[in-house]
């Protein structure tokens, strides 16, 4: 049985008071009450503040370049889909230089489990606008407002059917424990888009500013609904769900790899004469 102990990492380097804090402790209690040891998973991240949790971590990591998390998840998981593949990413990281890698992950459906640490703003960078930024945001580098229209991560995995679907807020920890977990046990691909104030760059998108507009979706709702959940991860501003906002039991990609069926390709034997007679056909 795992301790929170063990998973202890390095000092984070963040800002005091950064909504990435919470997000770290309740990983760990969330893995540890899931019974889950560290050798059990690997973490992968990109670049940005939210790409340095898995140096604040005792278990499997991979970090790799800025926007590639979820390529690089995607591929461990199907050289070994016995592991646990945990990304994790800012929304610049994964909704902008990573927004295609995005899109088809959603359609693939590879049991990754993607957590975003949505603070709305380039942190690492000192504080530029990013794709989730609300448009009119004045910025370090848009002293007249961002003029984009803002993306909305939420929406647009409801509409690519992503298999599961989740808002949470670093300021509610024992909700956000509940959708690590309930991600963690899906049979997918998931997306558990996480409310994430950066206390430094971003002041029109504060603790406070959430806990008078985010609320916990009602016991009555039905995530399998998807016109409803389409409905409900468009409500942003004056009320802001939290929740599992859509979920469906697509088959997972790795299932559908018949060369798959006889485990995963890290346990498979190497036919070495196979390899080389295919290489010999491509020179």
């Amino acid at each position: 049985m795992s301790t929170l102990q063990e998973y202890k990492g390095r000092t984070p380097a963040w800002c005091p008071g950064c909504g990435n804090f919470p997000i770290l402790k309740t990983f760990k209690e969330a893995m540890v009450e899931l019974g889950m040891e560290p050798h059990q998973f690997v973490i992968v991240s990109g670049i940005g503040q939210a790409g340095k949790f898995p140096h604040y971590l005792n278990c499997n990591t991979f970090n790799t370049l800025h926007g590639r998390t979820l390529p690089t998840a995607q591929a461990m998981k199907l050289a070994n889909h016995d592991l646990h593949v945990f990304a994790v990413a800012g929304d610049g990281d994964c909704y902008g230089e990573g927004g295609n890698h995005f899109l088809h992950a959603l359609r693939r459906n590879i049991g990754v489990k993607l957590f975003v640490h949505d603070n709305q703003i380039y942190g690492l960078t000192k504080g530029q606008g990013s794709p989730t930024s609300m448009e009119g945001m004045v910025t370090k580098n848009q002293p007249f407002g961002i003029l984009s229209e803002q993306l909305n991560p939420v929406a647009l995995a409801v509409a690519l059917d992503c298999s599961f679907v989740a808002r949470s807020f670093a300021g509610d920890t024992e909700h956000l424990k509940s959708m690590v977990k309930e991600a963690v046990r899906h049979n997918g691909f998931a997306l558990v888009d996480i409310l994430q104030p950066c206390v430094t760059f971003n002041k029109l998108n504060t603790f406070q500013w959430y806990r008078e507009r985010a609320y916990h979706l009602s016991p009555d709702y039905n995530p399998g609904d998807r016109a409803q959940a389409f409905a409900k991860a468009l409500e942003w501003g004056d009320r802001i769900p939290l929740g599992v906002i859509y979920r469906n039991d697509r088959q997972p990609f790795e299932e559908k790899l018949p060369m798959l069926k006889d485990g995963p390709l890290v346990k498979q034997p190497l036919h070495r004469e196979k390899l080389e007679a295919t290489l010999k056909a491509f020179y």
